[in-house]
């Protein structure tokens, strides 16, 4: 415990509930009926499993291959000779602390276990036989109640250590489960097959399961790629104006936290979060003397800014993964009463993703510092997207955005310092503050 200094002590409490939970769980099962030359060979199956884990779409997120070979011991030994298998992390070939590693092996132990438990429940056989049939729907529940307990279980020494929060933890619960699920699922593989050819069956196994690992690999690194592609667009754009850096990130982040609120599928959550990113990039067709005048626009200057989100979507619309996000590029300057650009769109015409984008869009421009202005605040934001609520924008989504706030405070970007002595250049209006139009000759502001 000496190794991990600043772990809170409900942390502490937690670790060794669980610890002594899958201890107690060894030393009262059966392992009269656990063959031991199944349990040998998963056992070793598990260490070799675990010892290449595989990565996923977030941060430090892991999933383990030992995942097929504890489903599978599950369905071959039962709920004490999965927890014996569970055990084996103790002497997992990764290097990492022994606290580490002793709760780790307890995970595995009472994950087997209770899966163990709800196959054997869920199964027509009254006792447990070590060359059951295999039943596709204990399998299944046993499945779903592994990766249930082993999420808890990491969720909760999260959530007390303080490593995440709770809306955090239940993000990456969702994009995690289906990666866990599919690793699980070939325990069904590995038990299928040992049945049929014995003893050698991990050996077959272990090539579709490792070339699942490369796609998922493979995936993850085109994620990565994705990601790049549109940190520099979006650095590109704001090249233009040193007073907007970050803006889109913050944006982005705007957007899905509305999304989030509305009951957004994960997939359109991902959509909204690239359409947040590069929802200004077609600035990058906009004269940069355009941008930073100084002054009422002229009509032509002006027909420019108009035409941005058209330039937007020129620019990204064969990237083939933006899909619904280029809605929202495309359209992210429509106002509700119909007086926005490029189309002059009303109400539900308007696509979701462009009303959503919109309101993010305004607050952000408007608690951010400006070159001609200082940020305003947060309170002085949402009093301005109320005022304009149901001219400029959506009230579902403004009412979206203030629920989202009360839970997730919003973060204002520090007051912009320009570097001593360094010329910047800055845009004197900003399109996207509805508290402070854009002026056109002859003109009322837009």
């Amino acid at each position: 415990m000496r190794g991990l200094p600043g772990l809170p002590p409900a942390a502490w409490g937690y670790v060794g509930t669980v610890v002594a939970s899958a201890a107690f769980v060894l030393s009262t099962g059966s392992y009269d009926d656990v063959r031991r030359s199944t349990l040998v060979v998963l056992a070793a199956l598990f260490l070799i499993c675990d010892s290449a884990p595989a990565l996923l779409n977030l941060e430090r997120a892991r999933v383990s291959l030992s995942f097929s070979a504890s489903l599978a011991s599950v369905v071959l030994l039962g709920p004490d000779g999965a927890a014996l298998v569970g055990a084996c992390a103790i002497a997992a070939f990764q290097r990492v602390a022994l606290i580490k590693r002793v709760y780790n092996a307890a995970q595995f132990v009472l994950c087997g276990y209770i899966a163990g438990t709800v196959y054997e429940l869920l199964s027509p056989h009254a006792h447990w036989r070590p060359a059951v049939d295999l039943e596709l729907l204990p399998f299944l529940g046993a499945l779903v109640a592994y990766v249930a307990c082993n999420l808890m279980m990491v969720g909760g020494i999260l959530l007390l250590s303080r490593q995440a929060t709770v809306r955090a933890l239940i993000d990456e619960i969702r994009r995690l489960t289906p990666g866990l699920l599919g690793y699980g699922s070939f325990g069904l593989l590995i038990a299928g097959v040992y049945q049929a050819i014995g003893m050698f069956a991990p050996v077959l196994v272990l090539l579709p399961l490792f070339v699942a690992r490369w796609a998922f690999a493979q995936t993850r690194d085109q994620q990565r790629a994705h990601e790049a592609t549109l940190a520099a667009l979006c650095q590109a754009v704001e090249t233009k104006d040193y007073y907007t850096r970050g803006h889109s990130e913050r944006v982005s982040r705007g957007a899905v936290m509305i999304a989030e609120e509305i009951g957004m599928s994960p997939a359109r959550l991902e959509a909204i979060r690239f359409a947040g990113m590069l929802h200004d990039v077609g600035k990058l067709g906009v004269p940069t003397k355009v941008l930073q005048k100084d002054g009422p626009l002229s009509e032509a200057e002006f027909a420019a800014i108009q035409l941005h989100p058209m330039r937007g979507l020129e620019i990204v619309q064969e990237i083939g993964f933006l899909d619904e996000a280029l809605k929202g590029i495309m359209y992210h300057h429509e106002k509700l009463n119909g007086r926005g650009y490029p189309m002059g769109l009303a109400g539900d015409e308007i696509p979701e993703f462009a009303r959503i984008i919109g309101v993010a869009d305004a607050f952000d421009a408007m608690t951010s510092t400006r070159s001609y202005r200082p940020a305003r605040s947060v309170e002085e934001g949402v009093a301005e997207l109320c005022k304009c609520s149901g001219t400029d924008f959506d009230p579902q989504m403004v009412e979206a955005f203030l629920r989202a706030l009360e839970k997730t405070p919003w973060d204002p970007p520090k007051p912009v310092v320009v570097p001593e002595g360094e010329h910047v250049q800055t845009t004197r209006q900003d399109h996207d503050d509805p508290s402070a139009p854009l002026k056109v000759m002859g003109e009322k502001p837009w």
